[in-house]
C-alpha cells in the first residue's frame, strides 16, 4: 500500500471512528435530554400535588373556622330552645294577672310580682347576651321566614299580610330562627307596597 492509500485508509477509519463517536454522543444527548424531560415532568407533578394539598389545606383551615363560629353561636340553640319555654311561662303569669290587682298588690304578692318580672327580664337578658332575641313583628309584613300564621282576621284599614296579633313570641339566633312567632295576619286590605 502506498502512503496515499494508507492516509485514505486513515481518514477512512478516523471518519467512521467520528461518526460512531458523533452516533454515541448524539444518543447519550438523546437520553440526557429524556432524563431531563422525565424530570422536568416529574418536577410539575410534584408542583401540582403540592399546591393542591395547598389549596386544600387552606379550604379546611376555613372551613374549621366557620365550623367553630357556628358552633360558638349556635352551640346553645337548643338549650336556649328549652328556656324559651321557661320566658313564656314567666310572661303567662304576668299576663294572668290583672292590671287593677297588679296595681293595688302590696307586701308578699308586690314583691312575688316584682321577683317574677325581675326573673322573665333577666332571662331575656341571658339569652340576648347569647345572640337569642326575640322577634317584634306586630304591625310589620308577614314573613314566612320568621312568622307562622295561626289565623286570618279581616281588616279593611291594613295592608293585606300585616301582623295583627303575635299569639306567642317568637326568637332568633344569630341569623337563624329558633322558634317562629306565631301570629294572626290580616287580609282584605289594600295590597301591601313592596318597598325598594
Amino acid at each position: 500500500m502506498n502512503d496515499t492509500t494508507k492516509a485514505q485508509a486513515n481518514d477512512a477509519a478516523h471518519e467512521a471512528a467520528s461518526e460512531e463517536t458523533i452516533a454515541t454522543q448524539t444518543e447519550a444527548e438523546r437520553d440526557g435530554f429524556a432524563v431531563v424531560e422525565a424530570l422536568n415532568a416529574e418536577n410539575a407533578s410534584l408542583k401540582d400535588r403540592v399546591l393542591r394539598t395547598l389549596a386544600e389545606m387552606e379550604n379546611l383551615r376555613r372551613r374549621t373556622e366557620r365550623e367553630v363560629a357556628d358552633a360558638k353561636t349556635y352551640g346553645v340553640s337548643a338549650f336556649a330552645r328549652d328556656m324559651l319555654n321557661v320566658v313564656d311561662n314567666l310572661t303567662r303569669a304576668l299576663e294572668s294577672l290583672p292590671d287593677d290587682a297588679r296595681a293595688s298588690a302590696d307586701g308578699a304578692l308586690k314583691s312575688l310580682i316584682d321577683g317574677v318580672e325581675l326573673t322573665a327580664r333577666d332571662l331575656s337578658v341571658a339569652l340576648g347576651r347569647h345572640g337569642v332575641k326575640k322577634l317584634e313583628p306586630q304591625g310589620e309584613k308577614f314573613d314566612p321566614n320568621f312568622h307562622q300564621a295561626i289565623f286570618e282576621t279581616p281588616d279593611e284599614t291594613l295592608p293585606s299580610g300585616t301582623v295583627t296579633k303575635v299569639v306567642q313570641s317568637g326568637w332568633t339566633i344569630g341569623d337563624r330562627v329558633l322558634r317562629p312567632a306565631m301570629v294572626g295576619v290580616s287580609k282584605g286590605g289594600p295590597k301591601a307596597v313592596k318597598a325598594e
